[in-house]
C-alpha cells in the first residue's frame, strides 16, 4: 500500500514501487496505465452521478468516454479480484481509516511532503480538476488548507499517524524531499524494504525513468483522459515541477503567517522534515 496526504509524491511513488516489485518491467509499464497497475482505493466515491452525467453529455455519449467513466465507478475491491499478486494500491486516507490488520499482512509505504509545497501543488490540482470547481486565488486556498477545510485534511494529523508507525517492520516512512534529492539511495531503501535486489545500473536507470522531466512526458503515468472536460485546459498539468521549495505563490504576507503556523504545529511533534 502507498499512503500519502494529497500531492505528496503519490504518482512518483506508485511508479517507483510498481517498477521495483515487477523487476523493472519497462515494457508493461509503457503499455498499461498506472491507475490500472496501481488502483486508487477510494476513487469510486470521488465523483458524483451528476458530474459523470455532465461529462457524458459534454462528450456526446462517446462509447470510449462512457467506458472510461464506467471505470471510475468500479470499486477498488472489484479491480483487486482480477489483479495478480503482489498487488499495489494507493490511498490518501490516513492509517487510522485503513483496515486495523493491514500491517499484519501488507507492506505500507508512507510518503510525507512539507506543507508549503503540498499546499501549492494541491491548489494547482484544484484548479486543474474541474470536479473541484475551485475558482479562487492561492491566498484563499491557503486559508482552507491551514484550517483543515480541504479533502483528506487535517494535514498534521495525517502525517503524525504515518510518523507514529515508522518503526514498525511492515511500514516504511519516506520524505518526498529525500526522494527527489537523492533518488538512487531511496530506490535502494525501498528495494530493501520490498525484499528486492537492484544493481547499480538498474538503480540509475530507474532513477532516470523517474526524473520529473521524463515523468511529465510519460502519458501512461501522467493520466491522460479521453473524457473532455475532466481537466481545465488553462491550468497547469497533472505532473508539474516536482521540485522542493521556491514557490512564488507565497507572497510576504502569506509566507509570514504560514511559517508561524508551521513552527507552532511542528513544535507539537518530533517530526523532523528535511530542509526545504
Amino acid at each position: 500500500w502507498i499512503v500519502t496526504y494529497m500531492k505528496s509524491g503519490t504518482t512518483l511513488t506508485q511508479e517507483l514501487v510498481w517498477m521495483i516489485i515487477n523487476d523493472l518491467d519497462y515494457e508493461t509499464s509503457s503499455k498499461n496505465p498506472l491507475f490500472e497497475r496501481c488502483p486508487f482505493f477510494e476513487f469510486s466515491i470521488m465523483w458524483n452521478d451528476e458530474y459523470k452525467a455532465y461529462l457524458a453529455e459534454l462528450n456526446g455519449n462517446d462509447p470510449e468516454v462512457l467506458e472510461e467513466l464506467k471505470h471510475v465507478d468500479a470499486p477498488c475491491y472489484e479491480m483487486a479480484k482480477t489483479m495478480k499478486s503482489p498487488r499495489i494500491f494507493k490511498t490518501h486516507l490516513p492509517p487510522s481509516l485503513l483496515p486495523p490488520s493491514l500491517l499484519e499482512t501488507c507492506k505500507v509505504i508512507y510518503v510525507a511532503r512539507n506543507p508549503f509545497d503540498v499546499a501549492v501543488s494541491y491548489y494547482h490540482h484544484f484548479k486543474l480538476i474541474t470536479s473541484h470547481e475551485y475558482y479562487g486565488d492561492f491566498k484563499t486556498f491557503w486559508q482552507f488548507f491551514e484550517k483543515d477545510l480541504l479533502m483528506y485534511s487535517p494535514y498534521w494529523e495525517h502525517i503524525k499517524e504515518g510518523w507514529a508507525n515508522r518503526h514498525l517492520p511492515n511500514f516504511l516512512f519516506l520524505f518526498y524531499e529525500d526522494l527527489v534529492r537523492d533518488m538512487p539511495s531511496n530506490l535502494r531503501k525501498v528495494a530493501k524494504f520490498l525484499n528486492k535486489e537492484m544493481t547499480h545500473d538498474e538503480v540509475m536507470g530507474l532513477a532516470d525513468h523517474l526524473h520529473v522531466d521524463n515523468f511529465r512526458k510519460n502519458v501512461i503515468v501522467a493520466r491522460i483522459w479521453k473524457t473532455k472536460g475532466v481537466f481545465n485546459p488553462e491550468a497547469q498539468g497533472f505532473i508539474r515541477k516536482g521540485k522542493v521549495g521556491g514557490n512564488k505563490e507565497f507572497d510576504d504576507e502569506i509566507k509570514l503567517k504560514a511559517e508561524k503556523w508551521f513552527k507552532e504545529n511542528l513544535a507539537k511533534t518530533d517530526i523532523k522534515f528535511p530542509e526545504f
